[in-house]
C-alpha cells in the first residue's frame, strides 16, 4: 500500500498481547486507525502490572479498501476472541477503546457482565456527520471505495500527530458499518452495568458532543465518570493532555479494583 494512505507508517501498529499480572486490560483502536494509538496507555498499564492485549481490527493497517470487505460483526468477533483469550488467564478484565473501539467495548460489556469496567475515549456513539451526508455516503458506498478525510484538526500541531497511525482516507462501506454499529450499541446500552470512565476532548470535530451524555444516560452503571479536556481533539488518548487522561484512567482503575477487593 502507498505510504501516502497510511499516516506514520513507521510506528508499531500490529496486534499485541503483553503478559503481566492477574488483572487484564483489553484495549481497542478506532476506525481506520491501528493499535499505535492505544500503545502508550498499554505500556503504562503493563508497567502497573496489568496484562494488556490490543487486537487489530480486520481490514486495518493494510489497504483502505480492505476495510470495506468486513461488517461490524467481524470487528465484534475479533474483539470477542481477544477478550476470551485474555479473560482465560486473568482474574478480572477491563475493556476500553478509542472512538469505534469504545463502541466495541460497550457492545462487549453488554454481552459479558463479568467485565470489570469500561474505559471509553471519545466514544463514537454519535458523529458530527449530518443526516444528508450520511445519505450521500450510503448512495456512494457501492461505487466509491474511499474518499479523502475532511480536515478536522485545530490548525495546530498536536502530540497526536506523531503518535497516530492510520488511513488518510475514509473507506465508505466501512463507515456505513460504523453507523450500523452505532445503532446496535444504542440498543444495548441498558444492558451495560459496569463502572464507566469516559474521556472526551472539547476540540473533537468527529464525535457529537452529546455522545458521552447519551452513554451515561443509557447505561445502568452505578459508577460513571465523564471528564472533558479543553485542549484535546478526537484522539484524546494521545493528544496534548494525554498525561492527565492517563492519570485519571489509573485513578479510576485503582478505585474499581479496590472496590472489588473490598
Amino acid at each position: 500500500m502507498s505510504e501516502m494512505m497510511l499516516q506514520n507508517p513507521h510506528l508499531e501498529g500490529d496486534a499485541f498481547a503483553w503478559e503481566a499480572g492477574p488483572t487484564g486490560a483489553l484495549l481497542i483502536h478506532g476506525f481506520t486507525a491501528t493499535t499505535a494509538e492505544i500503545r502508550p496507555l498499554a505500556r503504562t498499564l503493563v508497567g502497573r502490572g496489568y496484562a494488556v492485549a490490543g487486537p487489530l481490527l480486520p481490514g486495518h493497517k493494510a489497504r483502505p479498501a480492505d476495510v470495506n470487505r468486513y461488517r461490524w460483526q467481524d470487528w465484534v468477533q475479533v474483539v470477542a476472541e481477544a477478550y476470551d483469550r485474555l479473560a482465560a488467564r486473568c482474574d478480572r478484565v477491563f475493556v476500553g477503546g478509542e472512538s469505534t473501539g469504545a463502541l466495541l467495548s460497550l457492545y462487549l460489556a453488554s454481552e459479558h457482565p463479568e467485565i470489570a469496567g469500561l474505559l471509553l475515549y471519545a466514544p463514537a456513539l454519535r458523529l458530527t456527520l449530518r443526516p444528508i451526508d450520511a445519505c450521500k455516503l450510503s448512495l456512494l458506498a457501492p461505487f466509491v471505495p474511499y474518499l479523502p478525510k475532511p480536515r478536522r484538526g485545530t490548525g495546530r500541531a498536536t502530540h497526536a500527530d506523531a503518535l497516530w497511525q492510520g488511513y488518510t482516507v475514509s473507506p465508505l462501506k466501512g463507515t456505513r458499518e460504523l453507523l450500523r454499529l452505532q445503532r446496535a450499541v444504542r440498543a444495548r446500552l441498558s444492558g451495560v452495568r459496569q463502572p464507566v470512565f469516559i474521556a472526551q476532548g472539547k476540540l473533537d470535530r468527529t464525535v457529537d458532543p452529546r455522545a458521552p451524555q447519551m452513554i451515561l444516560d443509557g447505561v445502568r452503571s452505578s459508577v460513571k465518570e465523564l471528564h472533558w479536556f479543553d485542549r484535546s481533539a478526537h484522539c484524546v488518548l494521545i493528544d496534548d493532555e494525554w498525561e492527565e487522561v492517563t492519570a485519571l484512567t489509573l485513578r479510576f482503575l485503582d478505585r474499581v479494583v479496590a472496590g472489588a477487593r473490598a
